[in-house]
């Protein structure tokens, strides 16, 4: 392994350098532990680190961590002030877990919804910080193409699709968990269903796109259109377009030529895309489009 010193963006790695460590636990993913560095680098490329947050049998947990998952520790929080729609770190359990600001309340008190365990909950001001990304040695806010809508007007939105509405349909049946297809809306049914059109789904017969009552929950509109002109990066999610629809994976490979390995949970297959067969993965949460939390193990 190259020495720290050649290499600016691993200078941090030192004896006694205190870090942040993300773990390779899935139900752990999105989360960052305060910790030092107490040895390493071994042959396979990881340090040994204390966490000054975590215990077991009465004293600091020490753990042997691979080098992809440690980064420094981010710059001083000066602005304490959160808005709807951010991306922040929120601090309990002994690390900092990313989320998103869904309601401020008096106090200020803030709501933070955590995609992995989707749930929210509350949080003081001095408990949150900006979310940042540590990408090639620079501190990096999170990428602009979260998208920010009033909190009152989407919500609104989010109650009601007209006729003609297009939109996007998931589905639990088994092998189609995480795929979204796009349909258009034909009618409302009731308050919480709708009868939808596949545009890309047809009848068995072949005669005529699918038609299907779909419970309100199952429904969004389009995301909105991104182009990435840069590439996508490792551990990355993605949306892949496959089989007809767009289906939730992660980057577990990047290849040449623009090209990845993409792995999908739901279904635990892995599979190559070229760049453009892949977008970026929002979720739509409380009527606002945020960027998925980067995935640390798939």
């Amino acid at each position: 392994m190259a020495s720290s010193k050649a290499n600016p963006a691993r200078s941090y790695l030192k004896i006694g350098a205190e870090v942040e460590a993300t773990s390779v636990d899935h139900d752990l993913r999105g989360t960052l532990f305060p910790a030092t560095i107490i040895a390493g680098p071994s042959e396979s490329n990881k340090f040994v680190v204390e966490y000054k947050n975590l215990q077991e049998n009465d004293e600091s947990l020490r753990e042997e961590v691979d080098l992809a998952l440690l980064r420094p520790f981010p710059p001083p929080e000066h602005d304490y002030s959160f808005d709807f729609g951010d991306e922040v770190d929120a601090f309990f359990s002994g690390g900092w877990w990313e989320g998103v600001i869904t309601e401020v309340a008096e106090g200020p008190t803030y709501w933070v919804y955590f995609r992995f365990a989707q749930q929210q909950f509350s949080f003081q001001a001095e408990e949150l910080r900006h979310h940042r990304e540590w990408v090639e040695g620079t501190w990096l806010p999170p990428r602009e193409w979260s998208i920010k809508k009033d909190a009152n007007s989407s919500r609104a939105t989010m109650k009601k699709f007209k006729k003609g509405t297009p939109v996007e349909v998931s589905s639990d049946e088994d092998g189609f968990q995480g795929a979204w297809f796009a349909a258009t809306v034909l009618n409302a049914i009731g308050q919480e269903k709708y009868l939808i059109e596949y545009r890309s789904l047809r009848t068995e017969d072949d005669t005529n796109f699918l038609r299907e009552e779909v419970d309100i929950q199952h429904i969004r509109p389009p995301p909105p259109e991104i182009v990435m002109a840069c590439d996508f990066n490792l551990n990355e999610e993605v949306d892949a377009f496959y089989n007809d629809g767009w289906w939730e994976g992660v980057i577990s490979r990047v290849l040449k030529g623009s090209r990845y390995k993409v792995y999908f949970k739901g279904t635990k297959d892995e599979e190559e895309f070229q760049h453009s067969a892949l977008r970026p993965r929002l979720d739509w949460i409380d009527g606002t489009w945020v960027r998925a939390s980067k995935a640390l193990k798939y």
